[in-house]
């Protein structure tokens, strides 16, 4: 039997095997290693469901239809399987993300040559923080859309222990390591000491936060005061104002819940606002977004600035707005950036050194640093590490890939012991 390792991450999925020669990572996507987990329903009669690239492209050109991302931060939670209208029939986020890893193994069986019977896949050290029974929950939830989507058996490994096999063949004899693997949705640490043909692993630790949680607080901070966001309300009847609600923004500048906001409700809510308002012109922008369905470009826009802001030696980014309104935006430079990701950056640290403790470990004893995964390149990432463990050497791995390469090794390993 051979194991298809898979790793479906809240940005980014990849799927690889092992060979004599090392990894090889099937090209599901126009010969890339790696596609955006995201789909696409065209609205009715207008096709079957998009995925990857394809769904983005749908999105940019304007299709009528629903663009989702970020499928991976519901599992556990009740969303997952509540039924909504989607691409003219109802549907719950259980069936799309089966039919998104269905499709998976089908292009991986088509590049192949091979039928997958059986998936390793990788899995954050906790889908929720201080919640066993809501990550148990989300564990079972991805099994059952990995059974559904056609393999007979599924088996999950650890992100940061799979990108920790993959790494020990680049360290050095007797070192001791830390993967720091910051992903979409989640963040996780393995302590491990290079032994022998594979690293012994000491401790490995993860919370419920990543490069959605990073966005949504630039967006927040930056982008939604441009919408109305801190602003004042008139009351209907009486003298006094009240603040402009922030659940309506919250959701607005979650990747997951941006699709569930094109409701009556929120249509009615966001003209009621922009009615009410000391600011009628920035809670008009708010209105725009709902009634034409622009949230989801505003997050690509934030994003966007996040990264120019990032960009070693840039002056600023800019979050451009002016899907919107003609030139709205704001700037965001290195320093507002940190600034923002300021509480962000202490809990990654705070975690990362957890991790030694529970391995027993000081965190002078770490020799090296290895950063996995797409917001692991952002500075606050590597200023943070730098500080906790001074004395340790930062390596950069494969950003997108080291967990998947990990899972192809661990998949062989496991075939291997099985025949």
């Amino acid at each position: 039997m051979t194991t298809l390792a898979i790793d479906f991450g809240t940005s980014n999925s990849a799927a690889a095997l092992a060979h004599a020669g090392g990894v090889f990572r099937i090209p599901i996507e126009h010969g890339n290693e790696t596609l955006p987990t995201a789909v696409f329903f065209p609205a009715a009669g207008g096709g079957g469901m998009r995925i990857g690239a394809a769904a983005t492209e749908a999105l940019i050109a304007g299709e009528e239809g629903r663009y989702m991302r970020a499928l991976k931060s519901v599992l556990g939670l009740p969303l997952f399987h509540e039924s909504r209208l989607i691409g003219g029939r109802r549907r719950t986020l259980a069936e799309i993300v089966t039919a998104f890893l269905a499709e998976m193994r089908q292009r991986a069986e088509t590049a192949t040559g091979l039928r997958f019977a059986a998936a390793l896949s990788g899995r954050p050290v906790h889908f929720h923080s201080n919640d066993p029974e809501r990550d148990a929950r989300a564990e079972a939830d991805l099994r059952a859309c990995y059974l559904a989507a056609g393999f007979a058996r599924v088996t999950f490994l650890p992100e940061p222990e799979a990108a920790a096999l993959a790494s020990h063949r680049l360290s050095g004899p007797a070192r001791l390591g830390l993967i720091v693997d910051i992903g979409g949705g989640t963040s996780d640490f393995t302590v491990f000491r290079t032994q022998g043909a594979r690293p012994q692993i000491l401790a490995s630790h993860g919370i419920r936060l990543g490069g959605t949680d990073f966005d949504q607080a630039l967006s927040l901070a930056h982008a939604m005061p441009l919408l109305g966001l801190g602003g004042q309300l008139r009351r209907e009847m009486g003298a006094g104002l009240l603040p402009v609600p922030r659940a309506p923004f919250v959701d607005l500048s979650n990747w997951a819940k941006i699709p569930f906001l094109y409701t009556p409700e929120t249509r009615r809510l966001a003209a009621e606002m922009a009615k009410m308002a000391v600011d009628p012109v920035a809670l008009g922008r708010f209105r725009t977004v709902i009634e034409d369905e622009l949230g989801h470009g505003l997050a690509f826009a934030v994003e966007k600035g996040k990264i120019a802001a990032n960009r070693e030696g840039a002056v600023a980014g800019r979050i451009a707005l002016g899907e919107i309104a003609p030139g709205l935006g704001v700037d965001l430079d290195a320093a507002a950036l940190a600034d923002t990701l300021a509480e962000a950056r202490a809990a990654l640290g705070q975690a990362a050194t957890e991790t030694l403790a529970r391995a027993d470990l000081a965190p002078a004893a770490v020799e090296e640093v290895i950063l996995v995964g797409g917001s692991s390149l952002l500075g606050i990432v590597r200023d943070e590490m730098q500080a906790r463990f001074p004395a340790a050497r930062l390596r950069s791995a494969e950003a997108f890939t080291a967990v998947v390469d990990g899972l192809a090794l661990a998949a062989a390993e496991a075939d291997r012991a099985a025949s």
